[in-house]
């Protein structure tokens, strides 16, 4: 998960206010049991300290909710009166669930949040494509390709040069030049975009055309659908295979990211080996546990953040200064980095704050697949 929409926490001081709810619901008495919601929220936040503009903020912002979202969740954070974050959630959380501290409570996000790879959709046939970008924001045009134009049919001369010959009737053949222009503007879009996976769908013979003809990098991320047309139809079943695709990059992903996980930690030497020392950087391409995860994190050696879906770590307590790389397992070492007051606060919660800034992807280990002992892990961008 790309956790750069983060940013905008992370530029002003806290404490801040953090909740999570459920908005999948909808019931006869839905106004009733909003209001009683937001006082519960208002009543939790000012127990845990927060102040009264934030928690007036806070409830204003649920108070203006429409009676239907198409999350099935949604995450607020505010501070110093203002609602600065209001995200959609795809998983829905099992109660209301509020927070007051230094840092937001981000790091469920990981789990909720549910960010799938972004993706290029094209819908193919003999005229050429229209082309639609899919991501966690929703789903929006992105243009359109036009298809080739068939030679004129008073053309009726034969050139003397049969290869001439077999060059322009291929080049003739609308297929072939639609394929060739549909695949051009893909490369082009796809460079501009933050796509991660690429859908044909469309006729069967002009998707197979088109990735045929798709430089081999990018044909290694395309898949077909079998619904879906340009003219329209099928949605449900084209929306769940491209949901399946997604869902299937993700997974292809996260298992590549583990395979050089367990890769480096089980390097002699590596974090996880005995007897290393806890507080110096680690000279594989991975780290594990508190101390050499927020060593790489300080450090922006990691490429990807692991978080297990259980374990310790994850609620060990950091102590931090307002700058993202200020984060230290104790506090001694903060001040040593310069910061005068440090603050407690939970490991995943500071070290998500320093992928957003570093621009470190986030990878959460589900329940029952092999992951980083303690919860927390990390896959450096160089190895050793």
């Amino acid at each position: 998960m790309d956790v750069g929409f983060l940013k905008p926490l992370f530029e002003r001081p806290g404490p801040w206010a953090g909740v999570y709810m459920d908005t999948s619901r909808t019931m006869e008495d839905a106004p009733r049991r909003r209001r009683l919601r937001e006082r519960f929220v208002a009543d939790q936040l000012t127990g845990q300290g927060a102040d009264r503009a934030t928690c007036d903020a806070v409830v204003e912002r649920l108070a203006g909710e429409q009676e239907a979202r198409a999350s099935a969740g949604r995450a607020l954070f505010a501070a110093h009166g203002e609602v600065v974050l209001d995200l959609p959630l795809a998983t829905s959380p099992l109660d209301v669930v509020t927070s007051w501290s230094t840092l937001p409570r981000v790091a469920p996000l990981a789990s909720l949040r549910g960010e799938w790879p972004a993706c290029l959709v094209a819908f193919v046939d003999q005229a050429g494509a229209d082309l639609e970008l899919r991501d966690a924001t929703g789903t929006r045009p992105a243009g359109r390709a036009p298809g080739g134009r068939p030679h004129g049919r008073g053309h009726r001369s034969v050139p003397a040069d049969r290869h001439e010959w077999h060059y322009r009737n291929r080049i003739g053949n609308t297929w072939e030049q639609t394929a060739e222009r549909v695949a051009d503007e893909l490369v082009r879009r796809w460079a501009d975009s933050d796509a991660e996976l690429l859908i044909l769908a469309g006729d069967p013979r002009g998707r197979r055309a088109v990735r045929d003809r798709l430089p081999e990098p990018l044909r290694d991320q395309a898949a077909e659908t079998r619904h879906g047309s340009r003219a329209g139809g099928c949605s449900e079943l084209l929306d769940a295979e491209i949901c399946h695709a997604r869902a299937e990059q993700a997974r292809a992903h996260l298992e590549s990211v583990l395979d050089l996980f367990r890769a480096g930690r089980g390097r002699p030497g590596g974090p996880g080996a005995g007897g290393h020392d806890d507080t110096a950087p680690p000279s594989s391409g991975a780290a594990e546990g508190v101390p050499a995860v927020v060593e790489v994190m300080r450090s922006h050696q990691a490429a990807t953040l692991l978080l297990g879906h259980t374990g310790g770590d994850m609620r060990h307590e950091v102590w931090i200064g307002p700058g993202a790389d200020q984060v230290a397992v104790q506090r001694s070492q903060a001040r040593a980095m310069g910061v005068r007051t440090p603050e407690p606060a939970r490991a995943d919660d500071a070290l998500m704050r320093s992928a957003a800034v570093a621009d470190t992807e986030v990878l959460l280990v589900p329940e029952g697949m092999p992951g980083p002992a303690g919860g927390l892990g990390a896959v450096l961008r160089w190895h050793a």
